[in-house]
């Protein structure tokens, strides 16, 4: 009986905790601006439709077309280092030519149409261009922080 009891009370208090906890305030989070209905023409895209590269993927070029709350898409081109995402799940999908990606410990083909799932945590690499002008659309879920880049 005083087994009954006690396994009563941890689960009324557990109870009380959960309720408690879920009644605390999300974190909050930098607001994005609502989505609004567009077209990308990503086909129409050249390397002057671009921002600069970055000092870290000099041979990148990234343009974020779409930032929402929990994701966010680029249209990307040329090569990177091997890296992974700590925090970030990405998905590409390769619009343009063909090559080959590091994914995990080994390297996968890619052709227009691929897509290629990277769970956060995922080496991954330089696409190595053999036919083609490269051209990709990645996603991330949740959005990237820009300090989650970790080369390997």
């Amino acid at each position: 009986m005083k087994y009954d009891v006690r396994i009563g009370i941890v689960a009324t208090l557990a109870f009380v905790a959960g309720i408690s906890v879920a009644r605390l305030p999300l974190p909050a989070h930098a607001a994005t601006a609502p989505l609004q209905p567009q077209t990308i023409d990503t086909a129409a895209m050249t390397a002057d439709s671009y921002p600069k590269p970055s000092a870290m993927f000099p041979n990148l070029l990234s343009k974020t077309v779409v930032v929402a709350d929990g994701m966010t898409a680029a249209v990307q081109a040329g090569n990177a280092f091997k890296h992974y995402h700590a925090d970030a799940n990405e998905i590409q999908i390769v619009l343009e030519g063909s090559g080959t990606e590091w994914l995990g410990d080994h390297q996968v083909n890619l052709k227009p149409g691929t897509i290629v799932v990277i769970p956060k945590g995922t080496a991954h690499a330089a696409f190595t261009e053999t036919s083609g002008h490269l051209k990709w659309v990645s996603l991330k879920t949740p959005p990237q922080d820009p300090t989650d880049i970790h080369p390997m």
